[in-house]
């Protein structure tokens, strides 16, 4: 079960590669029609893999990685999944976009200088500019709600990490610092806590840090992760293959009530809620390709 979520995660953190240069924008335009959504909708529908989407703050766009170029490159696109512009453009890997709280930035990994770091740019793709410079891997960026800090995975204290940091590289610290992986750090809507996946316990675990300590939200042998907060933070969502395959699940953000959301044979990961609570989007592999699909949270909040 191990060697498949490494294989998973590796996908997911291989693809976080580089950027050389000034952002170019391809617009592309689609006459394809869809209806708001209505359960389940598929956002994307391209032969590349499409993964790791982020809502902007104000609902109406959603950055994400795509692999239709050839490599992965950062695109975003509106709700519904029209009006896609690419923001980066080079030969190496973007991965992982996360907005900033104004919706004016994007940071992201990149592995454009050899190996995995944590860059930003302008939300329309310029600026870009590189916030980590070390050997090891660094991914999986998320902002904090008032706009300050990133949280991030990083590798280089020889397994993964969860790090923070000032918006300019500045100020880094460890939070977690024990000799297991602890990857895909999440804000609370408060910027008390951050939930994220650990294998501290021989599996993959939500757990939530903040000033107090750590406490661990999901108890079973299978592998959860990817955890994410609902805007009020009453409820997290996450990523659980324990019905044998990978499912979003949603909790109570005290770790109880979990229930299967998706429930299908594909594999469903890395769920982001939309700021009003009403949206999941994440990422699918049920159409023989990963896409961006969303799904009405049905008031669950």
């Amino acid at each position: 079960m191990k060697k498949y979520l490494v294989l998973l995660l590796a996908i997911m953190f291989t693809a976080t590669i580089l950027f050389v240069g000034i952002s170019c924008k391809e617009e592309v335009s689609s006459t394809e029609e869809r209806k708001p959504y209505e359960g389940e909708v598929r956002l994307t529908n391209s032969s590349g893999v499409n993964l790791s989407p982020s809502w902007s703050p104000d609902g109406k766009m959603i950055a994400f990685t795509s692999y239709r170029d050839g490599n992965n490159e950062i695109y975003i696109m509106n709700a519904d999944g029209l009006g896609l512009i690419r923001l980066t453009n080079n030969q190496a890997n973007d991965l992982y976009p996360s907005w900033s709280p104004d919706g004016k930035m994007i940071v992201f990994t990149s592995d454009r200088d050899g190996n995995n770091e944590i860059y930003i740019m302008n939300v329309d793709g310029s600026g870009q500019k590189r916030l980590t410079n070390n050997p090891a891997d660094d991914s999986s960026p998320s902002w904090s709600p008032d706009g300050k800090i990133i949280a991030f995975s990083s590798h280089r204290d020889h397994n993964n990490e969860i790090y923070v940091m000032n918006t300019d590289g500045s100020g880094l610290a460890n939070l977690t610092n024990n000799p297991a992986s602890d990857l895909f750090p999440s804000w609370s809507p408060d910027g008390k806590m951050i939930a994220f996946g650990s294998y501290r316990d021989g599996n993959f675990e939500v757990y939530v840090i903040f000033a107090e300590g750590e406490v661990r939200l999901t108890n079973n042998s299978a592998n959860d992760f990817s955890p994410t907060w609902s805007p009020d933070g009453k409820m997290i969502a996450f990523t659980s293959d324990r019905d044998g395959n990978n499912e979003i699940y949603i909790m109570n953000a005290n770790g109880l009530e979990q229930v299967n959301l998706t429930d299908n044979l594909a594999d469903d990961s890395f769920p982001t809620w939309s700021p009003d609570g009403e949206i999941i989007i994440f990422n699918s592999h049920r159409d023989s390709n990963f896409e961006i699909y969303g799904i009405n949270t049905g008031g669950l909040e």
